[in-house]
């Protein structure tokens, strides 16, 4: 008898319920890159783990500095404007923009088309 439990045999079966993500989710993102052949069961769990810890660091970064606090919410524009202002978050610009209206962008494009003329 080898005394192992089951939850020794697979170490990241205790530490489930420690995540919030889906694990079966995080592990299709990361099989959807060509440079992954396969992925080991403790880097599955450590991605989901420190996914999650990120999101919670930007959720709780974006409602500290956000407009929500009053109203105890967070908002897309709290997410887009900590990503624009704190230099850690500064690399999601691209995937949290600024809101504006679309007739905004197209007097903003006809401007840059004048100017480039």
């Amino acid at each position: 008898m080898s005394g192992n439990t089951p939850e020794k045999d697979d170490p990241t079966s205790a530490n489930k319920k420690t995540i919030s993500l889906p694990i079966s989710r995080v592990r299709l993102i990361m099989k959807s890159s060509p440079d992954v052949s396969s992925i080991n069961q403790d880097a599955l769990f450590l991605t989901t783990k420190a996914t999650e810890l990120f999101v919670q660091h930007l959720a709780l970064a974006s409602f500290n500095h956000g407009s929500g606090k009053e109203s105890n919410s967070l908002s897309y524009s709290d997410l887009a404007h900590t990503a624009e202002k704190t230099e850690t978050f500064h690399f999601l610009t691209d995937i949290l923009p600024k809101k504006i209206l679309a007739r905004d962008y197209l007097k903003t494009l006809e401007a840059n088309a004048r100017r480039g003329r």
